[in-house]
């Protein structure tokens, strides 16, 4: 088989097939398939499309081009993906939740994109944890808690490590196709059953429409399913920060305060509604609501957090990191107040512009090297909808110097609407799919 020959059908939008595709992957991921070539395959599908069959058999392709993990078979393997968001902590309270009731949850996740926060820049602000794991010691961590969160390794999926970074530096990352292929290839590697997405819509959603929302959870819930693997998705509401915090530390003390019942909202609800769909799928419940109460009864009884605790010590945390976690997590040495420059209600936040606000603080990344300081952020945001009065603090804010606090300050405010009237409030969740 031949490279271009690959590449001209995709030009062409002809079919591709299972071979041919197989065939690619491998050559991405053994590098018989030089950049050229891969900037050329990743230019025609992002132009012509894929099929829907080709489609799947590029996730399937590329997920058989490294390490396909499998389990026992006594418990199902599930876990859920977020297309990412601002606030957004639900895997770290999810994972454990699931584990709780009876799941394996192999959760590989990812640092920080955009203007979105990383899963695992989150969980890498507990001191001492490590999210990159051998094989042998994520097998040991989920026997040890039933869950673990981590980084693909270099074993897992290599096709879309390298087309990844060649979709990066030749404006091909758009693709519906790709992006499926490359968010299921990495999910279906860790030898998934069951799969439950949460597809953001909204200001500080990267899908900003609903036609662009449902038409990447459509292409995901019918990739996965056609891949074997039980899959539904919500469209969730990415209005505002899903927690009241911005930050890699500061929304893991979010996560730990729901975990610890100190704390519910919006991030318990969605955990709720997204552990529910995942029990039902997988069979551990009767239906999404019954899994929502399963799921909100095991953080509510405490055996989530046991389960998140064995999860730290697993990965190379403190051993009691459960019951003293407010003094193992780092804090900021630059602490304010951003005050609302006038009375009314909070009517529209612009997502975007608040996260890039927590990037210049340096809570993520603006270009790859970048260090994250895990301490930086925002919390105590006030929501949508709440009425304040002039001078009235909107959020606190954590820095490391007074300098990116200030610039950071002036971003989040010229990000925040106030208004005369009370806006209208769309529901946490838009739609479901599968």
């Amino acid at each position: 088989m031949d490279a271009r020959q690959i590449i001209a059908k995709a030009r062409d939008a002809q079919p591709l097939g299972q071979d041919a595709l197989n065939w690619m992957a491998q050559g991405l991921a053994d590098h018989n398939v030089s950049d050229a070539q891969a900037a050329a395959f990743a230019m025609a599908v992002l132009l012509k499309g894929l099929s829907p069959e080709d489609r799947a058999a590029l996730t399937l392709a590329m997920r058989d081009s490294g390490k396909v993990l499998s389990w026992p078979a006594d418990r199902p393997v599930i876990d859920k993906h977020s297309t990412g968001g601002l606030g957004d902590c639900v895997s770290l309270v999810l994972a454990p939740a699931l584990a709780a009731c009876g799941a394996i949850v192999p959760m590989v996740s990812g640092r920080g994109l955009g203007h979105t926060g990383g899963t695992l820049d989150k969980l890498e602000s507990i001191p001492g944890l490590t999210t990159t794991l051998s094989e042998v010691q994520l097998r040991r961590a989920i026997d040890h808690a039933g869950c673990a969160i981590v980084s693909a390794n270099a074993d897992i999926a290599p096709a879309d490590r390298r087309l990844y970074a060649i979709r990066d530096v030749t404006a091909t990352v758009e693709s519906l196709d790709l992006i499926t292929a490359s968010i299921l290839s990495k999910k279906l590697a860790a030898g998934l059953e069951g799969l439950v997405l949460d597809v953001k819509l909204g200001t500080g959603a990267f899908m900003k429409t609903p036609d662009a929302a449902h038409a990447l959870a459509t292409a995901l819930v019918d990739t996965a399913n056609a891949a074997g693997c039980k899959t539904s998705a919500l469209i969730t509401d990415m209005s505002q920060p899903l927690a009241t915090a911005l930050g890699n530390a500061l929304e893991v003390a979010e996560a730990m305060r729901v975990l610890t019942g100190q704390a519910q909202g919006r991030l318990y609800d969605l955990t709720c509604a997204l552990g529910g769909v995942a029990l039902s799928n997988a069979g551990l419940s009767g239906d999404p609501n019954a899994g929502a109460a399963q799921i909100a009864d095991a953080i509510e009884n405490g055996r989530a957090a046991v389960h998140f605790g064995h999860m730290v010590a697993a990965m190379g945390g403190p051993v009691h990191f459960i019951d003293q976690w407010q003094r193992f997590l780092p804090e900021a040495t630059v602490i304010m107040e951003v005050e609302a420059p006038r009375a009314g209600y909070i009517a529209a936040m612009e997502g975007e512009a608040m996260g890039l606000a927590a990037i210049t603080l340096g809570a993520g990344r603006q270009v790859e090297s970048d260090t994250v300081d895990p301490a930086v952020g925002f919390d105590k945001v006030l929501p949508l909808g709440a009425k304040v009065s002039k001078g009235q603090p909107l959020c606190r804010l954590h820095a490391a110097r007074t300098d990116p606090a200030d610039r950071a300050a002036e971003m989040l405010l010229n990000a925040i609407t106030i208004s005369d009237t009370a806006p209208e409030l769309p529901p946490l969740v838009l739609d479901r799919l599968g």
